[in-house]
């Protein structure tokens, strides 16, 4: 609860703050209601291709006669979509792995930590591209096996390892986070009077913990988005007939030809990714500053 004050105080003080969260929450409207507001379903071929923007279609159309906004629209929703499950992915593992770390300290945080070491050294971003690349058909069986052929395998491997790559800097702030907190008074009385080690890490430890959290939730959400646009842009993220903004920024590249410049197949979903990452930078930015004062330069 009392990080629910801080923000609310914070986006009381800051209107600069407080705009940026509610063009967040406009974004997030827009990704889950706005694909079905307008006259065209995302997915609908037409001989429409490559119009300008026009009153018909405001953003435009693609290569294949597509409304550019409904497209865009949808694209946002798969991008947030992504990013928020990734985002939930890295939070659970960094939070967790973090907390017990810090908390058993010794020899055992040694050794975590020098995993989390190892782990920062490789190419993540390479090694998301293996493993999409490698098990997209195992995961394809296994998703018809459980009669859920219909949720895309692509997008499963997406949130899983793009989540697992974005963990460490959260597992390294909460390790060290909890290293102080274990030893404030009220862990040291609460350990006196034979609490589990549970109940002290999830009970006691976790709350004085959501003021970092949410700090960092709002930081990992742009990073995983900008991964999921970057394999999007290479072909190995969301397929076609769907789209994300990255797989929109790659047809708009994939248009560009030096006898016709279609601006609007960038401009647009392009446009719209760049203030959404930069709102929720600015976001994430003024949260630190309220609920971690001494990461303030």
């Amino acid at each position: 609860m009392k990080t629910f004050h801080l923000v609310l105080r914070a986006l009381r003080q800051s209107r600069w703050l407080a705009f940026c969260a509610c063009f967040v929450v406009f974004v997030v409207l827009l990704a889950i209601f706005g694909p079905h507001l307008t006259r065209y379903n995302y997915a609908a071929i037409s001989d429409t291709s490559l119009q300008p923007p026009s009153f018909a279609h405001w953003f435009g159309t693609d290569l294949n006669g597509r409304d550019l906004l409904t497209r865009t629209l949808y694209g946002a929703r798969m991008s947030l979509l992504v990013a928020a499950l990734g985002t939930f992915v890295s939070l659970t593992v960094g939070v967790s792995y973090g907390m017990i770390s810090g908390y058993a300290g010794g020899r055992v945080d040694s050794l975590m930590m020098r995993l989390v070491e190892i782990l920062y050294s490789l190419p993540s971003l390479i090694l998301v591209i293996i493993l999409v690349a490698t098990l997209e058909k195992p995961v394809t069986t296994v998703l018809q096996h459980l009669w859920l052929g219909s949720i895309p395998p692509r997008l499963v491997l997406l949130v899983v390892f793009i989540g697992l790559t974005e963990w460490l800097t959260m597992a390294r702030i909460i390790r060290g986070q909890t290293l102080v907190l274990k030893e404030q008074a009220f862990i040291q009385a609460s350990a006196a009077l034979g609490q589990s080690h549970a109940r002290l890490l999830f009970r006691h430890l976790l709350p004085n913990l959501s003021g970092i959290i949410l700090v960092y939730l709002t930081l990992t959400i742009p990073a995983i988005m900008i991964d999921e646009a970057f394999l999007s842009f290479l072909g190995l993220g969301v397929q076609p007939p769907q789209a994300s903004w990255g797989t929109l920024i790659a047809d708009g590249a994939a248009a560009i030809n030096p006898i016709q410049l279609y601006w609007w197949l960038l401009l647009f979903p392009g446009g719209m990714m760049t203030v959404t990452l930069l709102a929720l930078n600015f976001l994430g930015d003024g949260l630190r500053d309220t609920l971690d004062p001494r990461g303030k330069k």
